[in-house]
């Protein structure tokens, strides 16, 4: 999962406002009816199995893999009826949020409830922790989308989570399901989805809307770009060919790792509205992607954003979809027990995700160096000397949770530091992709690690010293120190003066917001401003109706954001604003606020070599 927060922080405060059944054995028959909407609800039903029981319990997830977080998806589970085979109905208890009991269950034929979507949940003013992800959530919005996260809508009885289950969805002709999954339906309102058992079809997401995709194909993997674009901004086409570079880059430099056939990007893009998705950035699974992003971005920043969390998610292939432990391979969706390994699973996902950008020479070095530098300074924030083993099998609760954010800042330097090392040792000759290449021989998908044995096996196929470092810096309590393994690489840390978010304090508070009803932008009042509200002599309460003769309120409030990390320092800049009912135009230069940030550069050539096949080889 990849979470995109520091982005939108300003937006989000700102929103407060045919079957196959020819078999004995079990099969799960469900039919999710996008045809009938009412009160913003679907129907689901499930014909349930031979039940030799007199209790059967029906579960719809607590969690799902690769969110680690308790979302509890039976909230969203309304009038859940059992029924017999004569139409009568059978006793239901609901026994927790996300269980239901049905007695006198020999008798069971099948089950109906009605399901809410997640995306009107959200709450309006920030992304919540009581809120479901986005990406891993649910949208219905009739003639127009149905984000279907299978796990939103389908749940399993006790015993019956390995049996095949057949999936049939009724929905618009005028809409398609952009999935990695195979219709076997050929009706135009109908289709059917076969998984082998219940986490196949919880790994596998639809989304339904009208039809815009493209396809392609990079070294033997069919890839599908699916957009939904709600005003139409964007198109699957405006988007693919960067996206082709990228993944033929990943794929470049995954090489042999990955045997992946087909791979989907859901790209889901947000209205900002009120009972619109505010949770951005995306959520993998072994063959697709499922994205969420606003779609007020301008191109630039949203193929960036891209670029970014699907690079992730993409890299989600290698671990913990190919290499995980016992943990993942039995994940437990109403009672999971989470792994040790988020450093591997989340934080080397990471580090893959901007080490292929310079290896395929997407970014310069300078960039590359500068995300390390920013990701050393954002694990400073957070609690250096939780051991990282302890806090990822713990990361469904506190204090631990609020850590899990240091996955993708201490967890990708964790895998930097490893790689490090093991080009160090072997002269250049092998880093951490060649670990992921031999983890992934030594197990793989249907083969899982114990937790306690996976550090010995990884300094079994590398160096001790890659085990001397995960013993002392991941599952003990000692802060790396980052100079140590830069300095093997001929880096150093050096001081730097860097601006700042002009609209942000401390990249996270606002310094102006909206007046709903009006729509009109405003500096808050009674604040102290930074210095390019003080350089203009801007006041709190100033109410901003223009920048360089660009028109500005609640509806384009984004564009601004976007537009002011592209103004220079110096620059000619035009306001025109409102100050007690009076308009007034002032004339200035940009001073953007300034910070102080370790920069990484290089402090010794004799170690270029080495460099070179960290970043190159």
């Amino acid at each position: 999962m990849r979470k995109l927060l520091f982005a939108f922080a300003l937006t989000s405060l700102l929103w407060s406002c045919k079957s196959i059944n020819a078999h004995k054995e079990p099969i799960i028959q469900a039919t999710i009816n996008l045809n009938e909407v009412k009160n913003d609800q679907v129907l689901v039903t499930v014909n349930a199995p031979k039940i030799n029981s007199n209790e059967i319990n029906y579960h719809i997830p607590k969690t799902v893999p690769g969110t680690y977080s308790e979302d509890n998806y039976g909230k969203y589970i309304e009038d859940l009826k059992a029924y017999d085979k004569k139409g009568n109905l059978l006793v239901v208890e609901k026994t927790d949020l996300n269980s239901w009991t049905i007695t006198n269950a020999k008798k069971l034929n099948k089950i109906t409830y009605l399901v809410n979507d997640t995306f009107d949940s959200e709450k309006g003013t920030s992304f919540g922790q009581d809120d479901v992800f986005s990406p891993a959530g649910s949208n219905i919005s009739v003639g127009e989308n149905f984000m279907i996260n299978t796990h939103c809508f389908i749940g399993y009885f006790d015993n019956f989570l390995a049996v095949p289950y057949h999936l049939t969805v009724n929905h618009p002709a005028a809409l398609w399901g952009g999935t990695s999954m195979t219709d076997q339906d050929n009706s135009v309102s109908s289709d059917l989805f076969v998984s082998s058992r219940y986490a196949e079809l919880v790994e596998n997401p639809i989304m339904y809307s009208k039809p815009d995709y493209t396809s392609f194909s990079v070294d033997g993997m069919d890839i599908q770009i699916c957009v939904f674009s709600p005003t139409g901004k964007y198109t699957a086409k405006s988007i693919t060919p960067e996206m082709k570079t990228m993944m033929t880059a990943q794929k470049k430099f995954l090489g042999k790792i990955n045997s992946t056939k087909k791979y989907s990007v859901l790209l889901y893009l947000s209205s900002l509205k009120p009972d619109d998705a505010k949770g951005f950035g995306a959520l993998e699974h072994p063959t697709v992607t499922t994205v969420v992003m606003p779609e007020i971005m301008d191109k630039e920043e949203l193929i960036k954003s891209m670029m970014d969390v699907v690079s992730h998610e993409f890299f989600h292939i290698v671990t913990p979809l190919t290499i995980h432990s016992k943990e993942i391979q039995d994940f437990d969706y109403n009672a999971p027990k989470m792994s040790k390994h988020l450093w591997m699973y989340e934080g080397v996902t990471e580090y893959f995700a901007n080490l292929f950008q310079i290896n395929q020479g997407l970014i310069s070095e300078a960039d590359f160096y500068n995300r390390m530098a920013e990701k050393i300074e954002e694990a400073k924030t957070l609690n250096d000397t939780m051991p990282f083993t302890t806090m990822s099998a713990n990361v469904l609760k506190e204090p631990y949770k609020t850590q899990y954010l240091n996955v993708y800042q201490k967890g990708a330097l964790i895998g930097m530091c490893i790689d490090i090392i093991i080009r160090e040792k072997s002269n250049g000759q092998r880093g951490i992709l060649d670990l992921m290449q031999k983890l992934s021989n030594e197990y793989g998908v249907s083969k899982a690690f114990n937790d306690e044995e996976l550090f010995n096996k990884i300094s079994e196929l590398t160096y001790p010293e890659v085990g001397d470092f995960l013993k002392t810096y991941v599952a003990g309590p000692t802060p790396i120190p980052y100079d140590v393994y830069l300095a093997k690489v001929g880096l150093g840390k050096s001081k730097m003066q860097a601006p700042t978010a002009i609209f942000l304090k401390d990249n996270e508070t606002p310094y102006i917001n909206v007046n709903p009803t009006t729509k009109e932008i405003f500096v808050i009042p009674n604040m102290e401003l930074n210095v390019f509200f003080d350089n203009l002599k801007l006041k709190g309460g100033d109410i901003i109706l223009s920048i360089n003769d660009t028109a500005y309120t609640l509806d384009n409030i984004y564009d601004l954001i976007n537009q002011s990390t592209k103004w220079k320092e110096n620059e000619p800049i035009s306001l025109k604003i409102k100050r007690n009912e009076k308009e007034i135009t002032i004339k200035g230069n940009v001073k953007f606020p300034m910070e102080e940030k370790d920069n990484i550069t290089v402090t010794d050539d004799s170690k270029k070599q080495l460099k070179e096949a960290w970043l190159k080889g």
